[in-house]
């Protein structure tokens, strides 16, 4: 096969060196990573049994033995229902896209494997190749394995069968149409199939517990004359849905929330300082630490007098320092400036400084919390029953619009407090600011990524580098490993690093929860990874091919069919390449958790403060929007490859990357990561809608391969297919999203209806704990894991209730300013 970039011709399959290179690569790299895994994970426990020992949530699950490899089998038998139980509904939704995955891949492959690659290898043994071109025979006498995987590779043109003069026999192409249409309902199946489990399974989750964030809705669009809180419950309750237990009305609380934001800054520095003062602490080794030791976190505990202090940061029980220090030291000191312009500047005594202006701001924020703030058109209403809320925000409240709009509240600990106060305005504008600048980044992104197509094509590196082309030349090796494995490592670190800013730009979207932030992270992510390294990099692999192409579908829109088709056939090794490197190196990696680990030293040599210490040791967190677009483009590049020829490796590398992939983001999600956000599984309507685009691109794909080949009926049969995935996204839409957003009311667990049956029958989970021993403790089983996290919360901005915080030092946390007799009678205890 040959494939035009920018003028010349390449085959990628004609050397198997390239993809065997990037196999050794990327198995080395994964076997030290996994290896070193093992090896690290019963010494570095605070690192990967992090979640495990500090949250409450996974003591309930199994202690992972400390030989070698004896976690795997412990892992593998943690079933769905204990994955739901300890980690949530985030979790399990994450996890069930994987088993969806493994599924279907196993399948296609088995299919491929055995019916279609003898079909083809039969059919296309004899056919006439073009004079001169012995590549299939070099390829079948030195690697034999090839003679299966790569056959007739170099004698199909990419472009139809003139160019090769190849003459297939009737009714060949009918196994292709005829399997775009098995895989095609194959998916359609799974997705209907997990879908109804994951509803299933969610309905009973959130409707047999009682939580806040179950019984509040999130009202927007308040009219002035409701903005009471006594005006609003008045107008609810005469809707008769139900009764109003609290309202929270959403104020203009940004004096506050910058005040405690100044205030924190003050703080640290104000520790530092107490820190230099006294000696820095000594850090103690802890064999079950990070090389470079860890100290263990200070224990914040509140009401304590300096006499009953029981945390020990900088010095021993008798308050003597651990290392010797000077009978008289230095007090640090900080440069202030003041006068006109602040052109003017002196050395003052840090601590006092600091210890001042806390206690000016404790005042002012103490003075502030007392004002009347203006009410903003958002509050957050509970009402007495989860029926009541959910009839609420599947209900129009008013027949005007943009008034009186109820959607589902987020957990209280996912509100984002500053956007609550945002103008709905800003908040728009804010959002299409970013949307735009998502859309011109992503385009940039994919013009640096289009370069890298040139590596594929050796004239074109002799034309601009020839000395390396030369190199290239004589060494084979070499070669393979930058016209494949440089640009595959490329792609792979620009889309590491670019989640990172797409996640920055959604936070500043304007979004009420943390929740709906991730959510758009994952689709921000997946259009960026999707646009870039499917469609631009393929589309653009040849600048003047897609010049010309977008120029003939004027006149003709099949042109973009048969520029897919050909396109996608010559980039197969790149992707084989990106699958490789990806499941074999890099998943072992983030097992490894090679990013913390490397980070560590670094963020150790900034800590100074008890403070700082105590945020180093906190488990890592684990963004679905940073691991959960990637994953998806796989799935579709292995769906759009499953059926064109001697692409079967691809399916097989793909179910590796999904195997490895579903036991490394287990054991991270329930042993060794925490994830805060609580979307009650709303990723997962996300999942499909995007396996259902990978699934419209395949039979384009499909369809514009076979009118290549000039089988022209298997391609019109095709047809019916797109329009077929169409009304499926329409269906689901219409039938089950609204299941993945709302609780049924049937669902909803009642006195009458509960009786004296545990929680664990409500949900199906009767099981769980009668097929094993309990592990460690337990949690109670009146409680699922968002009970728990709620757990005396309330829909209220915390910089209102919130004890300001002292500072933490040796023996005892210095006074703000203020006396700590003082404090405790305020209510502002330290923490």
């Amino acid at each position: 096969m040959s494939f035009s970039i920018s003028g010349a011709d390449y085959d990628p399959t004609q050397n198997p060196r390239d993809l065997y290179t990037q196999l050794v690569i990327s198995t080395s790299l994964g076997l030290v990573a996994f290896i070193s895994f093992c090896i690290l994970r019963p010494r570095w426990s605070t690192l990967y049994a992090a979640r495990k020992r500090q949250t409450n949530a996974a003591s309930s699950l199994p202690e992972l033995p400390d030989t070698l490899f004896g976690w795997i089998p412990v892992l593998y038998k943690i079933t769905e229902k204990e994955v739901l139980l300890s980690a949530g509904l985030d979790a399990y939704v994450f996890l069930a896209f994987f088993r969806m995955a493994i599924k279907f891949l196993a399948v296609a492959f088995l299919v491929v494997l055995v019916i279609m690659t003898p079909i083809s290898y039969h059919y296309r043994v004899d056919l006439p190749t073009k004079p001169g071109n012995g590549t299939e025979k070099i390829i079948s006498e030195a690697f034999p394995l090839e003679k299966l995987l790569f056959y007739g590779e170099s004698q199909t043109g990419a472009f139809g069968d003139d160019e090769q003069g190849e003459e297939y026999p009737p009714g060949y192409f009918w196994m292709h149409a005829v399997f775009v249409y098995v895989f095609t309902c194959l998916v359609f199946y799974l997705l209907d199939r997990e879908t109804a489990k994951v509803i299933r399974v969610r309905q009973d989750y959130l409707g047999s517990q009682s939580t806040i964030t179950d019984r509040t809705i999130r009202l927007s669009g308040i009219p002035r004359e409701l903005q009471s809180e006594d005006a609003l419950k008045d107008f609810i309750e005469k809707l008769e849905i139900g009764k109003v237990d609290s309202i929270t009305l959403c104020r203009d609380w940004a004096e506050l929330d910058q005040l405690m934001e100044k205030r924190a800054n003050i703080l640290r520095k104000l520790e530092e300082a107490w820190t230099v003062q006294l000696g820095r602490r000594r850090v103690e080794r802890s064999l079950e630490s990070l090389p470079i030791a860890q100290p263990p976190p200070p224990d914040p505990l509140a009401n304590r007098t300096a006499d009953e202090e029981g945390v020990r940061l900088l010095g021993d029980e008798n308050g003597n320092p651990h290392h010797p220090t000077p009978y008289v030291r230095q007090r640090p000191t900080t440069r202030i400036r003041y006068g006109f312009l602040h052109l003017q500047s002196k050395q003052v005594d840090a601590i006092d400084y600091y210890t001042e202006k806390l206690r000016r701001l404790d005042e002012k924020i103490r003075t502030v919390r007392q004002k009347d703030f203006k009410p903003t058109p958002l509050a957050f209403v509970t009402l007495d029953s989860i029926a009541a809320s959910q009839m609420a925000v599947q209900a129009i409240l008013d027949p005007s619009p943009f008034r009186l709009l109820a959607h589902p509240a987020p957990a209280p600990s996912d509100v984002v407090w500053p956007n609550t106060y945002m103008p709905r305005t800003k908040r728009m504008i804010r959002a299409w600011s970013v949307t735009i600048t998502v859309g011109v980044l992503t385009v940039i992104f994919s013009a640096l990524l289009l370069p890298l197509a040139g590596l594929f094509n050796i004239d074109l590196i002799h034309k601009f580098l020839p000395g390396l082309a030369d190199v290239l030349e004589q060494h084979n090796t070499l070669k393979s490993l930058v016209q494949t494995g440089l640009p595959t490592l490329a792609a792979t670190i620009l889309t590491v690093l670019v989640p990172y800013l797409y996640d920055w730009l959604s936070n500043m979207q304007g979004m009420i929860s943390q929740a709906e932030v991730e959510l758009s992270v994952i689709s921000k992510n997946f259009f960026f990874t999707f646009f870039t390294l499917f469609l631009f990099f393929v589309l653009g692999g040849s600048a003047t091919l897609l010049i010309a192409t977008l120029k003939k579908s004027l006149h003709d829109a099949s042109e973009i069919a048969y520029m897919v088709a050909g396109q996608l056939q010559a980039f197969g090794q790149f992707y084989t390449n990106l699958i490789v490197l990806q499941g074999l190196g890099l998943l072992p990696l983030r097992l490894l958790e090679f990013g913390s680990v490397t980070l560590y030293p670094i963020y150790l040599m900034g800590s100074k403060t008890p403070r700082d210490f105590a945020e180093l040791v906190q488990p890592p967190v684990f963004s679905y929007g940073f691991y959960l677009p990637q994953t998806l483009l796989i799935f579709n590049v292995c769906i759009v490859y499953s059926v064109l020829p001697d692409r079967v490796y691809i399916l097989f590398f793909g179910l590796l990357y999904f195997i490895i992939g579903y036991f490394t983001y287990k054991y991270q999600l329930l042993y060794a990561m925490d994830h805060n956000q609580h979307s009650t599984g709303r990723a997962w309507p996300i999942i499909c809608y995007r396996a259902m685009l990978g699934l419209a691109v395949f039979q384009v794909a499909m369809l514009g391969w076979l009118a290549l080949k000039k089988a022209f009926t298997q391609s019109a049969i095709i047809v019916p297919l797109i329009f077929g995935t169409i009304w499926f996204s329409y269906f689901y839409a219409r039938t089950y999203e609204p299941l993945t957003k709302f609780i049924a009311l049937s669902s909803i667990r009642r006195d009458s209806l509960q009786g004296s049956r545990p929680r664990e029958i409500l949900l199906g989970l009767d099981n769980v704990w009668q097929d094993q021993p309990s592990h460690g403790r337990r949690r109670t089983d009146s409680a699922t894991l968002d009970e728990e996290r709620e757990k005396g919360l309330t829909f209220t901005n915390p910089n209102l209730i919130s004890p300001l915080e002292d500072v933490w030092i040796a023996r005892r946390r210095a006074s703000s300013g203020a006396d700590l007799s003082n404090q405790h009678d305020s209510g502002d205890d330290a923490v």
